[in-house]
């Protein structure tokens, strides 16, 4: 198991693990969450991705999609913004080049079943720290984030702690935040060490493709 980084310039060479990842979407926001998000078919797509992301996959040895999230500058359009704004509070939406907003973080539980050293989903500590290399790869020192009280307390788990923006607030049917999570080295090796690894997760999706 490890993780790649799908950049804009890539997807036309990648539309196997796009469309994967799609459909994992499409499973877990509207098939299993209910959550009133725009679907096609049997993929779950909306107008977020049509603002050249970079996904993070986590990806099987069988090159099974098992995990997802989706980064954007906070400079342009993003979901806490235009989408969640009274998720801000008083608060102001962050607006710097050091700061990603991630959206649409998923695991397919029912593939990934590899358990980490914390009782929780392996492939989830996996994606967690693709989330913080993916961060000093680009420069940023923290991301932003829409979630629910369920995933706060799994960050505070894995050792990753959410900083509120402000307080919880119903959204449909569940308790949505939003917060910073921040670039650091203490949180990351603990992420390793729960994942059961010794060091990067990300790969080149490229490179690794053609050596296999």
């Amino acid at each position: 198991m490890h993780a790649i980084a799908l950049h804009t310039s890539q997807f036309g060479r990648h539309l196997d693990f796009l469309t994967s990842m799609y459909r994992l979407r499409r499973r877990v926001f509207k098939d299993r969450l209910d959550w009133s998000v725009s679907v096609s078919g049997d993929l779950e797509i909306d107008v977020y991705d049509a603002l050249s992301p970079t996904y993070l996959l986590v990806v099987s040895e069988q090159e099974e999609v098992l995990g997802c999230v989706r980064l954007l500058p906070t400079t342009g359009p993003t979901m806490l913004a235009d989408t969640f704004s009274n998720l801000l509070g008083s608060s102001g939406m962050p607006r710097d080049d050091l700061i990603l907003e991630s959206s649409r973080f998923c695991v397919d539980t029912e593939r990934a079943i590899d358990p980490g050293r914390n009782g929780l989903n392996r492939a989830t500590f996996v994606l967690f720290a693709a989330m913080i290399e993916a961060m000093r790869a680009r420069g940023a020192q923290s991301i932003v984030t829409v979630t629910d009280v369920r995933m706060e307390r799994i960050l505070r788990r894995a050792g990753w702690p959410l900083e509120r923006l402000s307080e919880p607030q119903p959204l449909g049917q569940t308790i949505a935040l939003a917060g910073f999570l921040h670039d650091s080295d203490q949180a990351l090796e603990t992420i390793y060490r729960h994942a059961g690894v010794d060091g990067p997760v990300l790969v080149g999706v490229d490179s690794e493709r053609r050596a296999a």
